[in-house]
């Protein structure tokens, strides 16, 4: 690659970023370590607003500020917890930023420490919501930081910490024999069987991929490589490998759906012929959606666009009807044209497309 490309390709990658950044403040109103939103008054709180002793002597334990770090699918879930006489008597979800369907069934967990003392309630071994897995994990750290909070013991409270679940490791298997077997095996067939392990690994079983909800959560309060290993080293993978001259890497080989699109277009060898002119328009119009639904997040006429990515479908368990329909639409268009959603919708893969562009010009 020559010096002059990849330096434009580092401007257009800091590019990239800071319309990431942009659009993360303009909808969770907050960057890592400043939350912009705050009022003077917010950000001078004392401790006692975190823990608070009631008249009937409960305490209520609000963990906005001491669980900061923990971060669900699109950002933090803070709790309020109400201990009376050393039990857990209630917890109640603070607002979020979290997609309202995947919170609803993580929330069913919120019940089960209730009733326990804070010594039963700190051991319990509660597993993550099946269709909702990082909103369930930060309820679930958001409690152990408030019960360790509630107990003075904010000394020896433990960081989120790897997960060293099957799941977690399967899925982190899969990110890197994507990331380096194609490299060096340059076939069809290696290709439709990683594309499966994509699809259901990744996809159906981890829920992991590469989402405007999940990177604007990470971009407003930061993510923990330890808790979301599997994210982290997808996006790592989609934004270094540019840099090395493997261009639309993360697409072409690691993105749950684009592989899904590809599998379904080797099932039928016909195919719709378009011309030139029609893909050029196609790709026009791509790229104009793209400014468009960056405009409705930067205004807030629209801001909740991005829980109507198709990608979502694989958390079938939560996912909307809709999102379920649209994905299942482009799918079933995938028998007959190559990747329609990658090539001529995705924002996803726009703003992908932004950090690794050596051109600097979107039209």
């Amino acid at each position: 690659m020559k010096k002059k490309d990849a330096m434009r390709q580092m401007g257009s990658l800091l590019a990239g970023l800071l319309i990431l950044a942009s659009i993360a403040l303009a909808k969770h109103g907050s960057l890592p370590g400043h939350d912009f939103q705050a009022t003077t008054a917010t950000a001078h709180q004392a401790d006692n607003d975190t823990l608070q002793v009631l008249d009937d002597g409960s305490m209520v334990v609000n963990t906005t500020s001491i669980a900061s770090d923990i971060i669900g699918y699109a950002g933090t879930v803070p709790l309020l917890i109400t201990i009376k006489d050393n039990r857990v008597e209630h917890i109640k979800a603070l607002p979020n930023q979290e997609t309202e369907d995947f919170f609803e069934m993580a929330a069913e967990l919120l019940s089960r420490w209730n009733g326990k003392t804070t010594e039963e309630a700190e051991a319990l071994q509660v597993d993550a919501v099946s269709g909702a897995t990082f909103s369930s994990k930060a309820i679930i750290g958001n409690v152990q930081r408030g019960l360790a909070y509630a107990r003075r013991a904010q000394a020896t409270i433990a960081q989120p910490s790897f997960d060293w679940s099957v799941k977690n490791i399967a899925g982190i298997l899969v990110v890197l024999m994507a990331a380096i077997l194609p490299l060096f095996v340059k076939n069809k067939t290696y290709r439709f069987c990683q594309s499966t392990l994509n699809v259901v690994v990744l996809g159906l079983w981890c829920g992991s991929f590469l989402s405007y909800t999940s990177l604007m959560g990470y971009m407003a309060h930061g993510m923990n490589p330890l808790a979301v290993a599997v994210p982290c080293l997808m996006l790592l993978v989609a934004l270094v490998y540019p840099l090395i001259g493997h261009k639309s890497y993360y697409c072409t080989h690691l993105c749950p759906f684009g592989s899904l699109q590809y599998m379904a277009s080797r099932c039928v060898s016909y195919k719709v012929k378009m011309g030139a002119r029609l893909v050029r328009r196609l790709d026009i119009f791509r790229k104009l959606l793209w400014c468009v639904l960056m405009i409705l997040i930067w205004t807030g006429v629209w801001a909740d666009w991005t829980d109507y990515e198709p990608f979502a479908a694989f958390i079938f368990q939560s996912a909307s009807w809709v999102v379920i329909a649209i994905a299942i639409a482009f799918v079933l268009l995938s028998f007959v044209v190559v990747r329609p959603y990658c090539r001529f919708v995705c924002p996803m893969g726009t703003w992908l497309r932004i950090c690794q562009s050596s051109k600097w010009r979107l039209f």
